[in-house]
Order: structure tokens, then sequence, then C-alpha cells
């Protein structure tokens, strides 16, 4: 079986892809505000609710399920992965796009939790496509989703082979790549960012690789005035989306 688990996680595939819910568990003796507007959803969706002691929903995940665990329904896979892309499919995703895409690069990201909020602040901002290398990273899973809050189940995702190989097909196809980089010159504020842009968030602790970086049109980093280095990069990856919906009119545009 397949889980997904939090009230927010839960909340977010119900009112996107209820069809992907076989069954939706809550806890028992649990009727709080959040517990009850999210039974009344489920209904409303026509998803199927039952209630089970906490002690069965902890051991049917690992991560904390705040009293509510969806099964996730035999062809979930391939509902809740429609947002899959593979190089091919990202790269016509580009090549259509009606307007100056943003991309958002995670070069070696291997926090789950890192990742959700990514994928949480990239659905929020419009981001067009969140790009990782299918070797050391993180990938989908239950606390992704979690924390994600729904986002990873929407926001086109690509594993690609080769990061190298995929920026290069970008900067053909006219996307400028921006890489964070606590020794760049350019902070991020007086940088253009209101064309295409791919903007490439480095790993935690120790930022991007070496042929990543090569490869960055641009360096840009956050002005710092205290007396840390740099920010977590669920942290940093927000900030920099939203200075690039701002340059563009205060508006995601997907």
């Amino acid at each position: 079986m397949q889980y997904l688990f939090g009230i927010h996680a839960v909340d977010g595939l119900l009112r996107r892809k209820p069809e992907s819910i076989r069954e939706l568990a809550l806890q028992q003796g649990r009727s709080d505000k959040r517990i009850a507007a999210l039974e009344t959803l489920a209904r409303n969706q026509g998803v199927a609710v039952v209630r089970e002691p906490r002690a069965v929903l902890d051991q049917r995940v690992a991560g904390r399920h705040q009293g509510a665990v969806a099964t996730l329904a035999p062809a979930a896979a391939e509902t809740v992965g429609d947002n899959l892309l593979d190089e091919v499919a990202l790269l016509q995703r580009v090549d259509d796009s009606p307007h100056p895409v943003l991309l958002l690069v995670l070069d070696g990201v291997t926090d789950p939790h890192n990742l959700g909020a990514c994928l949480r602040s990239a659905d929020a901002a419009g981001v067009d496509a969140v790009i990782v290398p299918k070797d050391k990273s993180a990938d989908l899973g239950p606390t992704v989703s979690k924390v994600a809050c729904g986002a990873a189940e929407v926001v086109p995702f690509a594993r690609v082979t080769n990061i190298a190989r995929t920026l290069e097909a970008l900067k053909a196809r006219g996307v400028w790549i921006y890489g964070t980089a606590g020794e760049a010159e350019a902070t991020l504020y007086e940088t253009d960012l209101r064309g295409s842009v791919a903007l490439v968030m480095g790993a935690e602790g120790n930022g991007m690789r070496r042929l990543t970086r090569e490869l960055c049109d641009y360096l840009i980093k956050l002005p710092m005035a205290g007396t840390v280095s740099s920010l977590n990069v669920s942290v940093a990856t927000g900030i920099c989306l939203f200075e690039v919906v701002r340059q563009r009119g205060g508006a995601a545009t997907s």
C-alpha cells in the first residue's frame, strides 16, 4: 500500500486529485475543526472515510500523520505522477511556453523536508518546472508530499540523468542560468530576472557542483547582514523565487 499523510498534504490531494485516494483514515477520538473539515471535504469528494485508533495509524506510516492517513488508489502512481516530466517533455514545455519560463534546479538537495519546502514555494511562485538529478537527490515520497502540502502532486517535476546536459539544452533555448553562491559579486536584488530564468540552488552544505557552477551564466547571492553565512536552501529558494515574481509584476505566470 502507498500512503499520503498529514492534514495539509491530504487536503491538497483531495482538492486537486480526489480520485487518487481510495480511502481516508482519520484518528478515532479526534473531532477538532481541522479533522472535521477534512472529513467533510473527503465525503463531498466521494472519498470513503474510516476512523482508526492512533496506534493503527502510527503503524501505517513512519512520519507525523496529524491524525490523517490516505490510502492511495491502485492507479495512484499514474494519477499522482501526472506532473512527472522526462527531459524531452521538460524541453518541450519550455519551447511551448507563452511567457518567459521560471525553472527551479535543485543540484543535489538530499533532505526530503527541504525538497518538500522547495516544491511548496515553487507552486506558490508559479514555477514552470522543478528539475533534479536522478542521482544524489531526494525523491518524491510521503515526507516530501507532507511538507509540500499538495504541491508535490501538481508542480511539474523533472528527474534528469545529466544536469549539465539539461542546462546546456536550456541555454540553447534562450533560458538564462542563474546560480546561487555566497562568493558571487552581484546580489539577487540588483539582477534582472524578467527573462526566461533557470534558478540553480546548490546542495545543503556543499552548494552547487563544479560543472554546474561553470555552466551558469551568472552567479548571484543573497545579501547577509548577520553572523550566519548562509540560509537553509528551502528558505533561500523561497526568497529568490519571489524576487522573480516581484520583478515580473507580482503575480505568478503559470
